[in-house]
């Protein structure tokens, strides 16, 4: 059994085991690992001392414009992305109590998917405009699901069954938006749609870097409340939790991390899905570990970018496009490991 230890951090405590932070710290390592192979390996291949120089003044022009300009607001997307992806998820399958419940899954990334293109229709452009578009589209979706699925209180099941429901209606809508509307719009929500980092570039990343810092500051009362959730409802209310309000609050917590990965990237299927799984078995922890899953879903994007860029020559996918091709495996593992149990 692993020993227990108590972290303090800005007067914040934690209770972990030396396997988690050992954990964690091997994942830290290697997410930057592959951020720093994003930045050396390309058509214009570096080393890692030519990577260094060129963020230091006086550096080779055309190192500089590879490097900063171009691969490092992708690899930081795909870092920070990642994170954001695995906390929605964790959030989502403590509150569902289901491995099942993740944001892709319940029609979330539809619905802020759908956000956006309602914004591109009006002509809006920019990324706060896409935020608050796909933000709009993700509460949106949530609370529709939320109603729908609301009987004397939240069901887990229930509500990822609305939420499949709702997600296949939205993704007619988004496809019926595709067929019908001009070409140049209809290609760019499409290319938006599959889920990309091929486009991103500072604003943006920066932009989205400062929201998934202040909903990270929001992580330690989150995780909290989600250990106590985890409890059940009536175990959750004896502590004197407020139950739903306290479900509101995490969901919209939730819905804001997958929002703003949507804005700049579109929807990316699977990572919020399968990082708190891999981050539980991983930790050996019995419940929800929010940095274990953070790490994880930054690992899993950066590694899947990789593989999106070089894994077919002279052909950059789309980053959506590996992480539904492995995300797919892992689910048709997930469904097979829990009808055994069944």
């Amino acid at each position: 059994m692993s020993k227990n230890l108590t972290l303090r951090v800005a007067g914040l405590s934690r209770k972990t085991t030396v396997r988690s932070v050992a954990v964690c710290l091997a994942l830290a390592a290697i997410a930057i690992v592959c951020a720093l192979l994003a930045l050396t390996l390309g058509r214009h291949p570096l080393s890692l001392a030519e990577v260094v120089s060129a963020f230091l003044p006086g550096a080779d022009a055309r190192d500089r414009l590879v490097v900063v300009e171009w691969r490092a607001p992708r690899a930081a997307a795909a870092l920070i992305f990642g994170a954001c992806l695995g906390l929605s998820g964790a959030v989502f399958q403590v509150l569902l109590r289901n491995p099942l419940g993740s944001p892709d899954i319940i029609g979330l990334n539809s619905g802020a998917f759908t956000g956006v293109i309602g914004v591109i229709i009006l002509g809006g452009s920019g990324y706060l405009a896409y935020a608050a578009g796909a933000v709009i589209g993700g509460l949106g979706a949530a609370a529709l699901v939320y109603l729908l699925a609301y009987r004397r209180g939240i069901q887990g099941f229930r509500f990822i069954i609305v939420g499949i429901a709702l997600g296949a209606m939205l993704n007619s809508v988004n496809t019926w938006f595709s067929v019908k509307a001009d070409l140049d719009v209809s290609l760019h929500a499409a290319v938006w749609g599959a889920g990309t980092l091929n486009i991103v570039d500072w604003p943006p990343v920066i932009a989205a870097g400062i929201i998934a810092a202040l909903l990270f500051c929001l992580m330690p009362y989150a995780a909290r409340r989600l250990r106590q959730m985890e409890l059940g409802d009536d175990q959750a209310a004896i502590l004197g939790i407020a139950v739903e309000r306290t479900k509101v609050v995490l969901v919209v917590i939730g819905v804001g991390l997958t929002a703003l990965v949507t804005a700049v990237a579109g929807p990316i299927s699977f990572v919020a899905l399968a990082s708190p799984q891999i981050a539980r078995r991983l930790t050996g922890t019995g419940g929800v570990d929010v940095v274990g899953s953070a790490l994880v879903g930054a690992v899993l994007l950066t590694a899947a970018d990789l593989l999106a860029q070089y894994a077919v020559p002279d052909a950059a996918l789309p980053v959506g496009a590996v992480t539904v091709c492995l995300g797919g495996l892992y689910l048709v593992w997930l469904l097979f490991r829990e009808s055994r149990k069944v």
